[in-house]
């Protein structure tokens, strides 16, 4: 994906956005809570949790599932929907800094883990994370303080590498026992949020590419795939909002191309790229026909 005019792409689209929303407030809310679910899949889908959207849906909304699942597994989708729904309220209206990040892992490890919850790694305790280890506790205060710096202080760069970039370093730092992955995709969207901009939903389905963007930056220093995952995120999220709040009809991008004698194979090429403006939901790629 070409950076610059992938950047102004996403300017357009956010600008596209904000002048169809006037008016259009209840069906944004009602997007962003029918995402909650879907994203807290996702997220918690890249850590390894077995569970499914449709199981994840029916804890949300307390409806017994059909087999057992374990009270950590339940408290890691109520917790981390919690925490999504937090910043979508206080994002706009709150700075970055430790002392948030500190109360989101305490809302998001609180009854799984309290005495990890809301601390940072401290004394002995070290992490792996494939063949990264990550820095020595008495190191994080610090690396995260200037992950921070660094964030608000590169304003000239688009958002896309600066929350990329932010992403990078966070999970580099690793800064907590558990929850780092969770927490960092969770700052993502706080960015996003806070500098006007719609959040984002890394898919489980990109779980292989979104750990090679860390190889990338651990190995070479590089940022390139994650601007990338980010970016096609970005844009994914402003099709989808912008389908719903211009009244189109949205239909799956299958029979789009069967209406339109087009190849979905070519079809859904140009969707996984962004190319077109299609957008998945709950893993089906879909379009706004008119």
């Amino acid at each position: 994906m070409k950076k610059n005019s992938t950047f102004k792409k996403i300017d357009g689209l956010r600008k596209r956005y904000y002048n169809a929303i006037d008016g259009k407030q209840s069906i944004i809310d009602l997007i962003n809570e029918a995402e909650i679910a879907e994203n807290v899949y996702n997220s918690n889908a890249i850590e390894n949790s077995t569970l499914t959207l449709e199981e994840t849906e029916k804890i949300l909304l307390q409806i017994d599932l059909d087999r057992f699942v374990s009270a950590r597994e339940m408290f890691e989708a109520t917790n981390l929907a919690r925490v999504m729904e937090y910043i979508h309220k206080k994002a706009t209206n709150t700075e970055l800094n430790t002392e948030v990040i500190l109360f989101l892992h305490k809302m998001l490890i609180g009854n799984i883990q309290d005495e990890i919850a809301g601390r940072f790694r401290c004394d002995n305790e070290f992490v792996r994370v494939g063949s990264h280890i990550a820095p020595a506790p008495k190191e994080i205060a610090e690396r995260m303080k200037n992950a921070i710096i660094k964030y608000c202080g590169n304003a000239s760069n688009h958002i896309i590498q600066r929350v990329a970039k932010f992403h990078l370093d966070f999970e580099y730092t690793h800064p907590f026992i558990d929850g780092n992955g969770r927490i960092g995709r969770v700052l993502n969207n706080f960015l996003l949020l806070k500098e006007g901009y719609v959040p984002v939903n890394i898919q489980f389905i990109d779980r292989q590419l979104y750990y090679d963007a860390f190889n990338e930056y651990d190995n070479k220093g590089k940022t390139d795939i994650m601007d990338d995952i980010i970016a096609k995120a970005l844009l994914n999220s402003y099709h989808k909002r912008l389908a719903y709040i211009e009244g189109k009809k949205i239909i799956k991008l299958s029979e789009y191309a069967k209406k339109n004698k087009l190849s979905h194979s070519n079809l859904l090429n140009k969707a996984k790229r962004q190319t077109i403006e299609t957008f998945l939901e709950k893993g089906v790629w879909k379009i706004g026909a008119n």
